[in-house]
């Protein structure tokens, strides 16, 4: 693997079936299906379709992703978004139009910043099905 500090790109046309390990920061726009592990920061892009457990140390969603996320640090659901699946995260941010079918679980206990005063949840929904339990 080349060593250097820009984001790499899986474009829209790319797809995957098995499991993806990065180290710093990946853009998925096109298909993937298996796993995908990394201590870094994943950007699923507008065009991505995720059929995956991912793990990661943040995850900003645009796509669609379908299956289990855990994050140490910070996940982002964008307003066109979609994620089946349930969600561990130290902080969760939903933009309105997020569409979230799951189980979310946020948890201070998951490697927080020392300047943080713990899980903080922004939900900018205006709809009426709560995306979640616990907030």
């Amino acid at each position: 693997m080349a060593e250097h500090s820009g984001k790499d790109v899986l474009s829209s046309d790319v797809e995957i079936k098995g499991t993806i390990k990065f180290q710093k920061e990946l853009l998925i726009d096109g298909k993937v299906e298996g796993e995908i592990n990394s201590d870094g920061a994943l950007t699923v892009g507008e065009n991505a379709d995720i059929r995956a457990e991912i793990k990661t140390k943040s995850i900003t969603i645009y796509g669609k992703v379908q299956g289990n996320i855990s994050v140490s640090e910070r996940c982002e659901l964008k307003s066109k978004c979609t994620l089946q699946g349930d969600l561990k995260a130290a902080r969760l941010i939903i933009e309105e139009g997020a569409t979230f079918i799951g189980k979310s679980e946020v948890s201070s206990g998951m490697s927080v910043k020392a300047a943080s005063k713990g899980p903080e949840v922004v939900r900018h929904e205006e709809s009426a099905k709560p995306a979640f339990a616990r907030a």
